[in-house]
């Protein structure tokens, strides 16, 4: 499952639409749970129910969890984070306290707000996971000129070179046929990949590059969440996030800001007046 950003109902939707077997199926959720719709508790409640969960680190999740750990946000809840403080204080009953100050939001929110189940998921979530069958699930990317284990932590939830190399791969190889494998040296049967949105190329469907799958589409802007069986291939999605929660509600409830572009390159996320 791609990255979720808050979207609870759209979680929803994909669980009930594969008909996910709770206590049979495993889900692989590639990280970016937090940040984006007001719905980041619901989302972890929802996943705290299934058994066989194997839950990727991204970087949204690790700016809460660097929260969690040190009672500090490295972004001030920017880019997407006040929807998170929203979710969680709304839960406390203190869903009036954040304040835009500068360039991020003064919060009311402690670490010890956030209940310790969820404390533990954030804390919980694995760099990758490499399964039985090769197949490799990580958040971001990784350096493909370095053995796969012992990189920075960071690399695996930040790394966009891998896909845009894939990218490029695909181009020259509808050009030139028979150029060869996709380089890499950790040799992987597939990678299945989040963090950068298909949207930037104006799909919300999982995009394939070599053997690397991006299952990020657009479920944090106006696109789709989406759960692949890795197996089949086949693929489930939510309606259009637009839709279950209106254009306007991106950042639902937020206090006044201008609009802002995300450093990190995903489509852009905005903070509207009078909500």
């Amino acid at each position: 499952m791609g990255d979720i950003h808050g979207a609870h109902k759209a979680l929803q939707q994909c669980l009930e639409r594969s008909a996910f077997e709770r206590n049979k199926d495993i889900l692989i959720q590639l990280g970016d749970i937090a940040d984006g719709f007001g719905e980041v508790y619901d989302c972890v409640e929802e996943l705290l129910k299934i058994p066989n969960l194997i839950a990727i680190k991204g970087n949204h999740d690790e700016w809460l969890n660097t929260f969690i750990r040190t009672a500090w946000h490295p972004k001030g809840w920017m880019f997407g984070g006040a929807s998170t403080a929203l979710s969680y204080l709304r839960v406390i009953g203190k869903e009036n306290k954040l304040l835009a100050s500068g360039n991020g939001y003064k919060t009311a929110l402690n670490p010890g707000d956030i209940p310790e189940s969820h404390q533990q998921f954030f804390r919980r979530q694995q760099l990758y996971f490499i399964d039985d069958l090769n197949n490799c699930y990580v958040h971001g990317g990784f350096d493909r000129h370095q053995e796969f284990k012992g990189q920075r932590p960071e690399i695996y939830y930040w790394d966009r070179e891998l896909w845009s190399a894939a990218l490029s791969y695909n181009a020259f190889e509808r050009h030139q046929k028979g150029k060869g494998k996709f380089q890499m040296i950790p040799e992987f049967n597939e990678i299945f990949i989040g963090h950068t949105s298909t949207m930037n190329w104006k799909t919300d469907k999982p995009m394939k590059a070599a053997n690397i799958y991006n299952l990020d589409t657009g479920s944090g802007n106006v696109g789709r969440l989406t759960i692949l069986d890795v197996e089949s291939k086949q693929i489930w999605q939510s309606d259009p996030v637009e839709e279950l929660y209106g254009h306007n509600s991106i950042f639902n409830s937020t206090p006044p800001a201008e609009p802002f572009a995300s450093s990190d390159h995903l489509p852009l996320w905005q903070v509207r007046r009078g909500d």
